[in-house]
């Protein structure tokens, strides 16, 4: 295992997260009397960063920028304050983790997730976990799926190559990434979306627990 690099996604592949963004978003929308979206609703809404969740939650006609930007701006200072109340690892996440740093494995997160909140996640939830790099989104650097992300964290991990490298999420965009930079990818189905769309996305191989990634990484 250490002549690989391990990227993961971060919500819906590490943390189950949707609670606390579904309460922040829709505490966002209950302050300017929007109506409010269910659980399952905001499964969809994520993926894309934060600009595009407060765009999705909102009535199509308040979408323009100046109030997107608005309701951006709350729906981060609620998040960012309540950002573990409802956060959990998936079962099996951090003895997966710990598995691969112990055979030597080299790990990372890439996330759309705004940064701050991206970092403060991985300190609290892991620890004990070594990740030679944990990026968010940062303005001014692309989303993914643009395969930019997985390009740097391969240089400033030792230049890994991409046939070394595995892509590890739940969502169309984390197949779609590793596409982008020629990587490995590998879908989770515990996360948020549906395993038709990680095999509609490309996904090399579709796992559904931890154990069967490890085992899927370490062939």
């Amino acid at each position: 295992m250490r002549d690989k690099l391990v990227v993961f996604d971060l919500d819906g592949t590490l943390l189950n997260t949707i609670g606390d963004l579904a309460v922040s978003c829709n505490h966002m929308l209950s302050k300017r009397g929007l109506k409010e979206h269910t659980y399952d609703e905001y499964c969809h809404f994520v993926g894309n960063g934060v600009t595009r969740l407060v765009e999705r939650a909102l009535p199509e006609e308040l979408r323009y920028s100046e109030y997107v930007a608005s309701a951006r701006k709350d729906f981060v200072d609620y998040y960012f304050n309540h950002i573990d109340s409802h956060t959990v690892p998936y079962s099996g996440i951090e003895a997966l983790l710990s598995e691969l740093q112990g055979l030597g494995a080299t790990m990372a997160v890439a996330s759309n997730k705004f940064h701050a909140g991206t970092c403060r996640l991985i300190e609290k939830f892991f620890p004990n976990i070594k990740f030679a790099a944990v990026y968010g989104n940062r303005e001014g650097f692309p989303l993914k799926p643009d395969g930019a992300i997985l390009k740097l964290i391969m240089e400033e991990c030792g230049g890994f190559t991409a046939e070394n490298t595995y892509m590890v999420g739940d969502s169309a965009v984390d197949m779609q990434t590793a596409h982008a930079a020629g990587t490995h990818s590998i879908g989770v189905s515990w996360g948020f979306r549906a395993y038709e769309e990680l095999a509609e996305n490309g996904a090399e191989v579709i796992v559904d627990t931890p154990e069967q990634l490890l085992s899927s990484l370490q062939h």
